[in-house]
């Protein structure tokens, strides 16, 4: 009988880890799920892998998918149930990370250095354009409650005026938060970390954009890029309706996006680095590593 498989993929975990966790197991590693194998029965990936019906053709021994953090874009979750393939997954690793990401973003932002920095590389002195008021003034409405979310109200609590989260029926209660179309009226910043699930997609374009430019807020994504609605937040942002942009989750096929050249802006994009730090990386390989134990040992005691 043919041993099982754990498949990583992208460099998503410590190969060396988890193989020492399944010493039975066969550890491999890929680039790519376009792969044909019948024994790979766990998947370790992180964001930026696309896993759905074809993938999942070339995989029919597959019963579990280790997400090494918490995004959920890429998975086709409604085919995974179908298939009986469960989804493990651990946001709160990465959750002080992405908060001291951004903090630095909305220091930054609030002090308008991208803009003074880009205007100066394009030869423009724009001190008179980087009068801001103090931070500690501002109203920071937080969407998404989640690890994330909460782990930025911690970081930025001290730095700014008042927080509320975006009012949603799985939020405590005891936790502030006002209804959406009240935080455009209200917040000088908006803070993203929500999932790239279908009723997120775009939520943040031309409508928000619309409602929230009276306040002329900052707007900065930590959770999915898909969230945003890109081209009309930098078409915001040129017209004066944004006040800064920042942008953390940048995968490759998500720079087309994003101006090369061009007017100096008050933007921030960077690839994706909000969790990475090697204290995470290290807590997260060992996060995969006991999942895909734990889950060796439920599979030996299902085998015949």
């Amino acid at each position: 009988m043919s041993r099982p498989t754990a498949l990583i993929v992208g460099g998503a975990t410590d190969r060396s880890t988890l193989a020492q966790a399944l010493p039975d197991w066969t550890v491999r590693t890929t680039d790519s799920l376009d792969v044909l194998d019948d024994t790979t029965t766990v998947v370790v990936l992180r964001s930026g892998v696309r896993l759905g019906a074809d993938q999942l053709r070339r995989l029919p021994g597959l019963r579990h998918v280790i997400r090494a953090g918490s995004g959920l874009d890429g998975l086709d979750l409604p085919e995974l149930a179908s298939r009986g393939i469960t989804v493990h997954r651990n946001p709160v690793p990465a959750a002080d990370s992405v908060a001291q990401w951004a903090l630095a973003a909305i220091l930054s932002l609030a002090r308008r250095i991208p803009l003074g920095q880009s205007a100066l590389a394009a030869g423009a002195h724009l001190k008179a354009g980087c009068l801001t008021r103090p931070l500690a003034e501002a109203r920071l409405a937080i969407w998404g409650a989640g690890a994330i979310g909460q782990a930025c109200e911690g970081a930025l609590a001290a730095h700014v005026g008042e927080i509320a989260y975006a009012a949603r029926p799985s939020i405590p209660a005891d936790i502030r938060q006002l209804p959406a179309a009240a935080l455009t009226e209200w917040a000088d910043i908006h803070l993203v970390a929500l999932p790239g699930t279908p009723e997120n997609q775009g939520a943040f374009g031309p409508a928000f954009l619309t409602a929230a430019r009276r306040r002329c807020p900052m707007l900065v994504c930590v959770g999915r890029l898909a969230t945003l609605d890109v081209p009309a937040c930098l078409e915001a942002l040129d017209d004066g309706d944004l006040a800064g942009l920042a942008l953390d989750p940048v995968d490759p096929e998500d720079m087309r996006l994003l101006p090369r050249v061009g007017t100096p802006r008050n933007l921030i994009a960077t690839p994706h680095i909000g969790a990475q730090r090697t204290d995470v990386r290290d807590r997260l390989d060992t996060w995969v590593a006991a999942t895909a134990r734990s889950l060796a040992d439920r599979h030996e005691q299902v085998r015949p």
